[in-house]
């Protein structure tokens, strides 16, 4: 790796000024210190991929060198040279966490050999670190993952109110990841060091999810056997998020307003008001504004909780990142089940690309995780492995009409649907549904579409044209 920014610390002038000589002619940058002590100050002054280090140095030894440079930059790695008695000395440096070691007398080829192993760790480490920022940048934020454009709007309005106390709705379909971006919000906020508390507000009735609100004294109702702090209390100083907030009753709401309006509540069954400082994250599938038209959900409630909206769009309306997502949860479900799967089959990814995910992104991660469980061993995914019925059309079965993955992943239609054709015929048709399909997920980008097709911008310019899709009207662009 040229470029590499190495310091290089020996007390013997010919000595030094050879491997400078012999390292600069490569390529590196390297700069030179005639004294351990000396070494350690340019640690400290600048930032360097790689120290070479006698360990027999004047005012500090190579091993004083080495912990000081770790202790500066544990990224850094270290070359300890070492005389042929002091082999065992130099086998201890590496406990201390040198990269390797080198024993006088020794030819200049070695010594480069062993700084273009170091270049070669570096430029990895760079390249999974750039990757990773990238990702994080571009296309992810707390673990949710997006290339779609509407995806990426949704993460930087995240990213801009997570540092905020503002109170979040989020909207989105069973299965968006609404609890995920509610997770995000809470570990890039300033409450992040103290409790994020959560509460599916549908799964428990009236009388129980208020006392699991605000707590109970004893002997409240029947069963309150002794104090109960609620979940108000335990989430203060940190973040509350209620999952399905549509589905509280008028009288939650009206507690619920009181809080968010004067910060205080009563237990059920106290007379002891409580102050609490708690910041408020809400999701739900359900049109609230639908809700408060038609009498069932509070209005002035729900302005004080649309303070900022999120609205996370459903996995159909996101073609972009199913691949996206499948890849990275089939790395995940593959390291974690010891499992050698690296990918999908053309077929496959074909098929995902096809579905409609109403189950969305939740959908998907079990369909994956359950193609990594029952995949035979191989190297790749098959269809075959993402269908979980018996009779699935890829093992041999007939399709049952309850499986909407194998008939709407297969045709898009039922197969007795399907038109009496030549099988060249059955395949233009076929081509064409595809790609009007993929260009409606995508909102007609056909940047996009070519890249989830595998086609150049220009080939499918010519295909649309062919087969007359509107979209292709506008001239390609130029190639190179």
């Amino acid at each position: 790796m040229k470029g590499l920014a190495i310091l290089l610390v020996d007390d013997e002038p010919l000595m030094r000024l050879s491997m400078v000589d012999a390292l600069e002619a490569v390529g590196y940058d390297v700069h030179a210190a005639a004294s351990g002590t000396e070494g350690i100050e340019a640690v400290r002054q600048k930032a360097f991929d790689l120290v070479i280090t006698d360990l027999r140095l004047p005012g500090a030894d190579g091993l004083t060198v080495l912990k000081a440079t770790k202790e500066k930059s544990p990224q850094t790695e270290v070359v300890v040279i070492t005389a042929h008695g002091s082999v065992e000395t130099a086998v201890g440096a590496m406990k201390f966490g040198a990269f390797d070691y080198i024993t006088k007398p020794f030819q200049m080829d070695e010594l480069l050999l062993i700084v273009e192993r170091v270049g070669r760790v570096v430029a990895l480490r760079r390249e999974n670190q750039d990757l990773k920022e990238t990702l994080e940048d571009k296309f992810s934020f707390g673990g949710i993952l997006g290339t779609n454009s509407q995806m990426r709007g949704v993460l930087d309005k995240i990213k801009l109110v997570a540092g905020t106390d503002s109170t979040i709705l989020i909207l989105g379909e069973s299965g968006t990841g609404k609890e995920l971006v509610a997770n995000a919000i809470h570990q890039n906020s300033a409450r992040s060091q103290y409790p994020l508390i959560k509460v599916s507000c549908a799964a428990l009735p009236e009388t129980l999810l208020e006392a699991e609100l605000f707590g109970h004294e004893k002997g409240a109702f029947t069963g309150a056997l002794r104090q109960r702090r609620g979940r108000f209390e335990l989430a203060h100083r940190g973040t509350l998020f209620l999952d399905e907030i549509g589905e509280i009753s008028p009288v939650v709401q009206v507690k619920l307003l009181r809080v968010l309006q004067e910060r205080k509540f009563e237990r059920v069954g106290g007379n002891d008001t409580i102050d609490v400082d708690v910041r408020l994250v809400c999701a739900t599938q359900k049109d609230l504004r639908k809700e408060v038209a038609q009498g069932r959900f509070r209005e002035d409630l729900f302005y004080r909780l649309n303070v900022v909206q999120v609205v996370i769009p459903p996995l159909r309306k996101r073609q972009e990142d199913i691949l996206v997502i499948a890849e990275h949860v089939l790395q995940v479900c593959s390291t974690r089940m010891n499992k050698k799967l690296k990918g999908f089959s053309p077929a496959a990814r074909e098929l995902l690309l096809r579905y409609s995910f109403p189950g969305n992104v939740r959908e998907l991660e079990n369909m994956v995780e359950r193609s990594v469980a029952l995949g035979r061993d191989r190297e790749a995914v098959q269809p075959s492995d993402l269908c979980g019925y018996q009779s699935c059309p890829f093992t041999g079965g007939v399709p049952q009409d309850s499986c909407g993955f194998c008939s709407e992943g297969l045709t898009g239609q039922k197969r007795a649907e399907r038109p009496m054709t030549s099988l060249a015929a059955a395949r233009e048709e076929f081509e064409k549904d595809y790609i009007v399909s993929v260009l409606e997920r995508v909102e007609g980008s056909r940047t996009t579409a070519s890249k989830i097709l595998g086609l150049s911008r220009k080939a499918l310019w010519e295909k649309c044209k062919r087969y007359g899709i509107p979209s292709a009207k506008d001239e390609p662009e130029d190639e190179t």
